[in-house]
């Protein structure tokens, strides 16, 4: 896809395909490019956003392997996307970081969904530094605050009677 975008540090940004997700994640997108960043996304074939809407960021596509996702539940289908797009990803940033180098507009980092797991991974292997973007609500977070008070008092894990 053609580059859109002036010279500087590029960020890449890795949704998953979820519209509660999707949207929190360009929302950051276009915070981060009216602070002077280039900004790509990689998204995944199923449930992708829609480039035109964004001329500013360069899209690339990475196959998900998801043609059907009627059948699935929504813990099936974060499985199988941490399953199925660790390679086409893999592949797709280090193309990303090369021809960025080439063009002399270093990747800065890459930031991803939390729910994709898989990125702290690939992310290692490249020697590139990852942030998480958590696009939950406070109502979900708070309970997360709360774990290792839980664990503390002998909650969890489960303690059977």
């Amino acid at each position: 896809m053609e580059n859109k975008q002036k010279k500087g540090v590029r960020l890449v940004l890795l949704p998953l395909p979820l519209q509660g997700h999707i949207n929190p994640m360009l929302q950051l997108a276009n915070i981060l490019y009216s602070k002077g960043f280039s900004i790509t996304i990689i998204h995944t074939t199923f449930n992708s956003p829609n480039p035109l809407n964004y001329p500013h960021f360069t899209f690339f596509s990475i196959q998900d392997g998801i043609t059907d996702s009627s059948s699935l539940d929504l813990l099936h289908l974060v499985i199988l996307l941490n399953i199925r797009c660790v390679t086409p990803f893999r592949d797709m940033l280090a193309k990303v970081i090369s021809d960025a180098r080439d063009n002399k507009e270093p990747v800065a980092c890459l930031i991803s969904d939390a729910l994709f797991y898989f990125t702290q991974a690939v992310s290692n292997t490249l020697e590139l530094p990852r942030i998480v973007l958590r696009t939950s609500g406070i109502s979900s977070f708070v309970p997360f605050l709360l774990f290792p008070l839980l664990i503390e008092r002998g909650y969890i894990p489960l303690q059977e009677n």
